[in-house]
């Protein structure tokens, strides 16, 4: 093994002579102790190494032993349930090894080398096959079929040889003959990190992720494959956010990466997420789910790393033919170890200290998202699909800083918290006037043929009665309520019962926690329907209307209650939608009048 000395440490930044063979983002072990680091800087036979662990007691003239292979993952039976470190080692293994506190220099498997999976095969001897192909499945979990492909880097050939029953990651599952000679296939494989797994054609984002979260699936929805980000200030409620999205998205497959937000937040996920319930199975969320936890007392330069490993997870799930959901929280704790380390390596530095490359790296890793077609010689065509949310936590809400801004040129859907709403316990805190999603026109054939024509049309006048609102409030703030029309003032209420009955989500509700699409839009329907009818009493009735006797009727409530309905009992709105009409028909004294 190729050895090198070192001259230089800075915190996480370890420098390196006798480095000659090494290359960029080759994987080494500083030191005796043998820590984990990665090559980020090459200048002659000297390298500038980031190291993943705490480096006090290490100084020049130790030594460094180089791998020859770039920071790479292992994929395979096992990750599904796991919770790893941001360099894929099993948190609960290091536990069981060294106890509650990660020790230097621990060297963990990321996948269990001892435990048997039971492997079926989907080919035969004599079957040919490609890099892609679906060659057997091991029922890893109750919710997930773990799909043994291929790997990428192979050609094509023949199966020589296939097994099936009880095996270990490491043990031979299938052989194959190409022209290059015999190939093994093992259910584990290993991807680097910092390069993307190929697909055969990514496809257009034409299929909206339903999550339950009305504001977002309504007004602001994301495709699968899509982008998205969670902008907001401190206690303006992105963890919960993300949380929502992991626990009830339609994604098959959920990577959770915790990178550098409060331990505190991490444990909550780690306590809660085995006690929920999947809405589709009854299963545990678990049992869907990868974790990976790199928080703020873990080792900075480790972050940079997390974000990459939770990707390549996810894109190994995704090449299976699964929609996967990934949530970052946050990137602007990956940007703030990417600053960390450029000025340690000098370089020049940005807008706010920031690397020049931040935008790069940001599209870099946003862009591995994606609807695709799968590498495969299937005849029916895979498809998978690769959903990014990152959280950006701006300093004081200021989204003029770096990381915003490089962000949002990125991505297509922006949810921006407002720290004023989360004030007034509104939640989800997503400002509807700052927010916007550019998936509108791709997802509307969808919601057209799933829910029908008019709930494109129910979307826009739902916006427009906010929009005016706002207008409204300013002149309100200066003459008062008493200046208005009888048509602004049941605007302004239309626009309380959109804000208040249908935007406002309880995540703690059992109920309201999760709305189908169905559910939505009968909420806006019923809404939408009483300002209608109200409008039309207003603009027929020669004599002057009890405003306030018409915005107390007893429906209103029932209106304000759909949001806690369960789904079985939808129908009621029928009931409610009769009662509208013979409601807002007796103020005029013209009762059941079909006129009215």
């Amino acid at each position: 093994m190729d050895v090198g000395r070192i001259v230089k440490v800075s915190g996480p930044l370890v420098v390196a002579d006798q480095m000659g063979d090494a290359r960029m983002f080759d994987m080494v072990r500083v030191s005796d102790n043998r820590l984990m680091g990665e090559v980020i800087e090459l200048h002659g036979d000297r390298a500038s190494i980031q190291v993943y662990e705490e480096t006090g007691g290490i100084g020049p003239g130790e030594p460094v032993y180089l791998t020859g292979e770039p920071l790479s993952v292992e994929l395979g039976p096992g990750l599904i349930e796991a919770i790893f470190d941001g360099v894929q080692r099993p948190l609960d293994s290091i536990k069981e090894q060294v106890g509650d506190y990660i020790t230097r220099g621990v060297e963990v498997n990321p996948l269990n080398r001892e435990r048997k999976w039971d492997f079926v095969p989907k080919v035969k001897e004599g079957d040919q096959v490609r890099a892609g192909d679906i060659i057997g499945t091991v029922q890893e979990t109750t919710l997930v079929e773990h799909r043994i492909l291929v790997p990428p880097k192979y050609v094509s050939g023949t199966i020589k040889e296939i097994k099936s029953g009880q095996a270990t990651v490491t043990d031979v599952v299938a052989t194959i003959e190409t022209d290059q000679g015999l190939f093994e296939i093992k259910m584990m494989q290993r991807w680097p990190i910092r390069v993307g797994r190929p697909y055969k054609e990514k496809l257009g984002p034409h299929i909206p992720m339903i999550t339950g979260q009305r504001i977002i699936d309504t007004f602001f929805p994301v495709a699968k494959g899509g982008t998205a980000c969670i902008p907001g200030p401190f206690g303006s409620g992105k963890t919960v956010t993300q949380h929502q999205l992991a626990k009830w998205a339609d994604a098959e497959i959920v990577v959770y990466i915790g990178c550098g937000e409060r331990g505190n937040e991490m444990t909550d996920v780690l306590l809660e997420f085995p006690e929920l319930k999947d809405p589709k199975s009854g299963e545990p969320l678990m049992k869907r789910t990868v974790l990976i936890a790199n928080t703020s007392n873990m080792p900075v330069a480790a972050r940079e790393a997390s974000i990459y490993t939770g990707i390549t997870i996810a894109e190994y799930f995704r090449d299976m033919g699964y929609s996967v959901a990934l949530m970052a929280d946050s990137t602007s704790r990956w940007a703030e170890a990417l600053r960390e380390m450029s000025g340690r390596l000098e370089e020049m530095p940005g807008e706010e200290g920031y690397p020049a490359y931040l935008g790069t790296r940001l599209a870099e890793f946003y862009e591995r998202s994606g609807r695709t077609i799968c590498q495969s010689s299937e005849e029916k065509e895979r498809e998978g699909a690769l959903t990014l949310v990152g959280a950006v936590s701006p300093p004081g809400g200021d989204l003029s800083e770096p990381v915003s801004q490089a962000t949002l040129r990125i991505v297509k859907v922006f949810w921006g918290l407002d720290a004023s709403l989360a004030y007034r316990r509104h939640f989800p805190a997503i400002n509807w006037l700052l927010s916007y999603s550019l998936y509108l026109e791709n997802v509307a054939d969808y919601f057209k043929d799933t829910i029908g024509a008019q709930w494109n049309e129910m979307r826009i006048e739902a916006m427009r009665l906010l929009q005016e609102e706002s207008e409204l409030e300013e002149i309100v703030r200066l003459v008062g309520v008493d200046a208005l029309s009888a048509r602004e003032r049941l605007t302004l209420e239309t626009a309380k019962s959109l804000r208040e009955d249908f935007l406002h989500q309880n995540a703690m509700h059992e109920i309201d926690t999760y709305s189908s699409i169905q559910k939505q839009f009968s909420m806006l329907e019923i809404i939408l329907m009483f300002h209608h009818e109200a409008g039309a009493v207003i603009k027929k009735a020669e004599i002057d209307l009890d405003l306030e006797d018409m915005f107390a009727l007893s429906v209103r409530e029932k209106i304000a209650r759909v949001r806690y309905l369960p789904e079985e009992e939808l129908k009621e709105v029928e009931e409610i939608k009769r009662e509208i009409k013979e409601q807002i028909a007796s103020l005029t004294g013209e009762g059941g009048d079909e006129d009215a």
